[in-house]
């Protein structure tokens, strides 16, 4: 497989800087409907996210891949399920595409790696709403992960399908998606009606993350497999649960200036709030469920 067709001009330091904006002080991209920040505080929390979920799941993938000779993760984020799977797979060509470069990728091509890259992975820029930047049937295993604050609910269908036309006869296509937070009392309750509402402003349903395994079969994709794992969240589910409940007060304490910005709450209620829920999820006598979507299908 060649690479030298798959890269587009590298951005500049100016190209970035004109692509962010500050909120709340807290760093987000423009002109995507992406709801989450991407600052140095955001990226360490994506690589806690993989650790945790790789421990829940007890893996980085669930499709029954095989022995891949490529592989592609959309939405690499960090880069880092990427570069795992390059390690796991030294066989593989792996590729990670994302709006933005990660911090390692760019710390490498300034010739100051923060750890070295894997010889067989690389990382793309690219934007899914325009169209992965790949010929169809590209690769073996095509990867996405907790997109759904990211996609719109009219472009799921073409989002799904890009993936499915990238992907080779027979490889398989995954992605794992999360629904609301659940059973997590009156606090937590209004926090995710709060946020379900600022995303919905920008074209997001949040319950699309368990419409996916609909999706691929949509898609033409057989041998779906769809999987709704559901992981206790707060004190009364041990590492997993106080793992997960870390991760989500790190990430959603960022939505304040956002929430503000469209008049659904000002920071101080939404920070009180916040509070509140981790006092009620730090009990062992609330069981909050954290909902995820596995769902994998095959290319014919």
């Amino acid at each position: 497989m060649r690479w030298f067709g798959w890269f587009r001009k590298k951005k500049t330091a100016a190209d970035e800087q004109s692509m962010m904006a500050t909120i709340g002080g807290r760093t987000f991209t423009r002109g995507i409907p992406y709801a989450l920040p991407r600052d140095l505080e955001e990226m360490n929390r994506l690589d806690f996210q993989h650790f945790l979920l790789r421990q829940a799941f007890k893996g980085n993938y669930a499709a029954p891949i095989g022995n891949p000779g490529s592989i592609l993760d959309v939405g690499a984020g960090t880069g880092r399920w990427a570069r795992e799977m390059a390690l796991l797979f030294p066989q593989a060509q792996v590729v990670g595409i994302d709006v933005n470069v990660p911090p390692v990728d760019e710390a490498a091509s300034g010739g100051a790696a923060s750890e070295p890259l894997p010889p067989n992975y690389r990382f793309v820029a690219g934007n899914i709403f325009e169209g992965l930047p790949f010929p169809d049937a590209s690769f073996d295993f095509v990867h996405m992960r907790l997109l759904v604050l990211a996609i719109p609910h009219d472009k799921w269908p073409f989002v799904v399908g890009e993936l499915a036309r990238v992907t080779r006869i027979g490889g398989w296509v995954e992605s794992v998606e999360a629904t609301t937070l659940e059973q997590g009392g009156p606090a937590m309750d209004l926090i995710m009606e709060w946020i379900v509402t600022m995303l919905a402003r920008r074209g997001i349903v949040f319950a699309d993350g368990a419409k996916v395994g609909t999706l691929l079969q949509e898609a033409g994709l057989v041998n779906v497999q769809a999987h709704k794992i559901t992981l206790p969240f707060g004190e009364y589910g041990g590492r997993v649960g106080k793992l997960l409940a870390t991760d989500f007060f790190n990430g959603a304490r960022s939505y304040g200036g956002l929430l503000e910005a469209q008049g659904l709450a000002t920071v101080a209620q939404y920070n009180e709030a916040m509070e509140q829920a981790a006092r009620d999820t730090a009990s062992p006598q609330v069981h909050c469920l954290s909902p995820f979507h596995i769902a994998f299908g095959q290319r014919t």
